[in-house]
């Protein structure tokens, strides 16, 4: 139950935030809007990380990819990897990552932003593995800034969870 409140302040408290300082929600990249452009580098990028990723994957020690889960554990991964990646991406790239572009060069915004990303998700699952979600928040803090929404963020957070119901290297 308190996963559910800390996602539900995470996805509204940006829009609360807006609203209450009477600024646009498209200043902080919460629109939604993606161009043809956007999706075009989006679906590339992911592709160029994934793909060499999934050759990593098959070729990991001691466990045999991909996962086989069941039809109700694969919709029940899926679902949350799509969640997670829109609540995230709210959070982390549109409010944090603008909030600390205001006030620190976007380098600085970008790696602080991305620590705190990889952060999180080693307090929500204590296997070390799951720090290496600092390098796809990387490319995520840079899809957000180059198209200035989190849409093509989420985008690519969303395929990188879906890949990961299959090729994650977690027992």
């Amino acid at each position: 139950m308190i996963a559910f409140f800390v996602a539900a302040l995470m996805l509204y408290g940006p829009y609360v935030w807006c609203h209450l300082r009477k600024e646009s929600f498209s200043a902080y990249g919460l629109d939604w809007s993606l161009s043809t452009k956007a999706l075009g580098e989006t679906l590339l990028v992911t592709a160029a990380t994934l793909t060499p990723l999934t050759v990593i994957a098959l070729r990991w020690p001691g466990l045999s990819l991909p996962h086989n889960p069941s039809l109700k554990v694969a919709l029940l991964q899926i679902t949350a990897g799509a969640v997670s990646a829109i609540v995230e991406e709210v959070f982390f790239r549109g409010w944090l990552q603008t909030l600390l572009a205001r006030k620190l060069p976007f380098s600085a915004a970008l790696l602080l932003t991305t620590v705190l990303f990889a952060v999180s998700h080693r307090i929500a699952h204590p296997e070390p593995i799951f720090l290496a979600t600092f390098f796809p928040g990387l490319v995520m803090g840079l899809l957000r800034h180059r198209h200035g929404t989190v849409t093509s963020a989420a985008l690519y957070h969303g395929l990188g969870n879906l890949w990961a119901v299959w090729f994650f290297p977690l027992p």
